[in-house]
């Protein structure tokens, strides 16, 4: 089958790898149509963790199935299935508790958890920016789809990652109806917390970004965007809410977050969100940070650690919620949202393209080009 594979910083190619294929009795192969390439690919990408060389990218997927394994009850062949990024066995301390996103089972070193498709640190699963895909414990991690599914993939295969993962920012953060929502980064995740926010009842949602195309984007769902590479972000939140800062906010942006200069400052949003939010507001952190980070732009940074403005955090009485999305909490019910018509997520798609061309797609997205704002690859040309 064909796959993308990382061969070094920066560079990927599309080239013939093993077929994926059934292992254990409770693995569902899939034939993958729709596959994201997402902002977390490119810290891999980029060299910016220990991903190695050789293997495949790709944890946002959907598909059909093609094969189950015996030990399969619900899950057939011709389902068209959505998969979680999580790979989780259902079944352990952490899953029982709704909490996939650190799977004790999937994960195979025992002092970690959590497990993910072609993704550094996260088990040797392969990716699914590929033909097929072997889906560990199927029934469980197989989301199945209408009969629009394969109308409608470029909506359906978000849930896969950012469309949850931009909900669980907002349940963090514990959006209400009538709330004064403030998102930091208008990515694929940001705008997708826009959504969600939207869809919670937030009476204004306020997106801080400096790429004009995604803060359009913003702005078509009803958000109102704040250009931080012409005004202080800070300020403009305490203009749109009477001094008082927004009642809660959502980090989007992560590790990499940097000035528009060009400067990376790791601690950049965290510190925006905590002088940006009001007091006893609460904060959703779901851009990616790391244990440790040697391409870091300061000695802290390579620590995986940020000098947060714990103090003012402190006096205010802030929470902060944090971590990876447990996906399966949430893909059921945004699915049958999308499936009744009330949620589009496919707005931020720029570009459907076959699999071959995934490094130009890797490259114009890791460069944030005007326009380039969500890819998805559809491999053997399907959906496309």
């Amino acid at each position: 089958m064909k796959a993308v594979v990382y061969e070094g910083p920066r560079q990927v190619s599309v080239k013939d790898v093993p077929d994926a294929r059934i292992e254990r009795p409770t693995d569902v192969l899939v034939r993958i149509t729709s596959a994201n390439i997402c902002g977390s690919d490119l810290h891999m990408y980029e060299g910016r963790t220990d991903f190695e060389t050789g293997r495949s990218f790709g944890h946002e997927n959907l598909g059909e199935v093609v094969e189950v394994g015996d030990g399969v009850d619900k899950v057939k062949v011709g389902d068209w299935v959505v998969l979680p990024f999580n790979i989780a066995c259902g079944h352990c301390k952490n899953c029982e508790r709704q909490l996939t996103n650190y799977c004790l089972t999937a994960q195979p070193e025992p002092n970690m958890a959590g497990a993910a498709y072609g993704f550094a640190d996260m088990g040797p699963y392969g990716g699914g920016q590929a033909e097929l895909l072997r889906v560990p414990w199927g029934d469980f991690n197989c989301l199945r789809l209408g009969e629009d599914a394969e109308q409608r993939q470029t909506d359906y295969v978000m849930l896969a990652d950012i469309f949850p993962t931009g909900y669980h920012a907002t349940e963090m953060a514990g959006v209400q109806p009538g709330d004064q929502t403030v998102i930091y980064g208008a990515g694929p995740v940001g705008l997708m917390a826009a959504l969600s926010a939207t869809i919670r009842g937030a009476g204004k949602v306020m997106v801080v970004d400096r790429h004009p195309d995604r803060l359009r984007l913003a702005e078509s769902i009803g958000a109102i965007a704040i250009d931080d590479s012409k005004v202080d972000p800070v300020q403009a939140v305490l203009d749109e809410t009477m001094g008082l800062g927004a009642d809660n906010g959502c980090e989007c942006v992560g590790y990499q977050a940097h000035e528009p200069d060009g400067q990376e400052q790791a601690n950049l949003t965290m510190n925006r969100l905590v002088a940006s939010v009001r007091f006893t507001g609460r904060i959703g952190n779901v851009g990616v940070f790391v244990p440790q980070d040697p391409g870091g732009s300061d000695e802290l940074a390579k620590q995986g650690k940020v000098a947060l403005d714990y103090g003012m955090f402190w006096f205010k009485g802030q929470h902060i919620g944090s971590g990876q999305a447990p996906v399966k909490k949430y893909n059921r019910q945004l699915r049958d949202l999308i499936a009744g018509g009330k949620a589009e997520p496919s707005f931020i798609v720029s570009h459907e393209l076959p699999l071959d061309r995934a490094p130009e797609a890797y490259e114009h997205f890791d460069n944030r080009d005007d326009g380039w704002t969500k890819v998805v690859l559809h491999p053997a040309g399907a959906g496309a």
